[in-house]
């Protein structure tokens, strides 16, 4: 059996309150060496709750402690002494807490002997670049920024103070990347939009002359692409969070502390307000405008802007197939309905108005 991850350093748990903001209700020496979930935690692990359908394994769990909600922390007082934080919001005190646990420790500044280095370029001395790194005249590298293995960081681009920059990151010249923010494996940054005019029978390209610019504190998931500006910048915004394999198009802009989740597209030109949450698979038109605090659903189709805050969704729900198919062949004639009840209603309207008619010439 594989053994758990263990944090690097042992946190007393009253230390361990006092970093996240909790309160200490309980043993405060207790040693927490890692985290885990209720069902799965083992002494050492620090576990939480936050969805109550996990609330039976509080009364089985081998943790050393658990972050609860003060109500949660009431309720189960009588039922175990097992240490606890009592915070406001469990899950985003777990968060904190894991972060203390498993944080990295502040790389020394070096540069690997196969990493390609323009002589223009100004890296920082306590910058980390990796193997086989290549860096473009006039880039710049912040301070403490990590570079991973095999990155390619183009022409007068810039990466921020503390950036990390994970294996394979494609980074095209001009484009910038704001401190702390995280770019995982594989994702490209700056490609050229999908730009074309059509012209006697063909495509015309045209130029992608814009930039990419991420602000602070972003992280943007494996594989996920961002593309450039065709004349303006493509912009992302501080702490928006970006899942794996996104498509995001030219011009876009996306605001602070939006989060979109996995395999969305986002066509170009369009505007996501600050605090939108873009579900899964969710399809987002060209030249549109989402307001702030929007909720998208997953796999929803966006085909004109949203102007008012509130949760949309345009997918019917998951249907055993023979049921999806019969509901399939009704919404195909919903146009001949609809065509046939407004054909009723001007016929019934007609008649009424006849009948009106009549009435007022009989009283005459």
């Amino acid at each position: 059996m594989t053994q758990p991850f263990r944090a690097r350093q042992a946190w007393r748990l009253a230390d361990l309150a006092v970093s996240i903001g909790a309160t200490l209700d309980g043993d405060g020496e207790t040693l927490i060496t890692g985290a885990a979930s209720l069902d799965r935690a083992q002494t050492g692990d620090i576990a939480f709750l936050s969805d109550l359908k996990y609330r039976k394994y509080l009364e089985q769990t081998q943790a050393s402690a658990v972050i609860l909600s003060k109500e949660e922390s009431q309720a189960w007082a009588d039922e175990s002494k097992i240490p606890r934080l009592i915070a406001r919001n469990p899950y985003a005190a777990y968060a904190k807490a894991a972060n203390c646990l498993y944080r990295e420790p502040v790389p020394q500044g070096s540069v690997h002997p196969t990493a390609v280095i323009a002589a223009s370029a100004q890296v920082s001395a306590d910058a980390v670049i990796g193997a086989y790194v290549v860096v473009g005249e006039r880039a710049v590298i912040d301070a403490r920024a990590v570079i991973d293995s095999g990155v390619i960081i183009g022409d007068d681009a810039r990466v921020g103070v503390e950036a990390r920059i994970y294996p394979n990151v494609v980074i095209y010249p001009r484009c910038e990347i704001g401190a702390r923010t995280i770019l995982h494996g594989g994702c490209v940054i700056g490609a050229d939009g999908f730009g074309f005019a059509f012209d006697a029978g063909q495509w015309v390209k045209i130029p992608q002359i814009g930039r990419v610019l991420i602000g602070d504190d972003v992280e943007i998931g494996a594989n996920t692409t961002i593309d450039r500006g065709a004349l303006g910048d493509t912009v992302v915004e501080n702490d928006v969070k970006i899942d794996n394999q996104v498509q995001i198009g030219h011009n876009c802009l996306i605001g602070e502390h939006a989060a979109i989740v996995a395999c969305s597209g986002i066509a170009g030109s369009s505007s996501i307000g600050r605090y939108c949450r873009i579900g899964g698979a969710a399809m987002i038109g060209g030249h549109l405008s989402i307001a702030d605090y929007v909720t998208i659903g997953a796999a929803s189709p966006v085909f004109s802007s949203v102007e008012e805050v509130g949760v949309y969704s345009g997918i019917y729900p998951l249907l055993p197939h023979r049921q999806w198919q019969k509901n399939a062949v009704q919404l195909r004639q919903i146009d001949t309905l609809y065509k046939r009840v407004r054909a009723l209603e001007r016929e019934l309207d007609k008649r009424k108005d006849d009948s009106d008619s009549s009435s007022d010439g009989s009283i005459l």
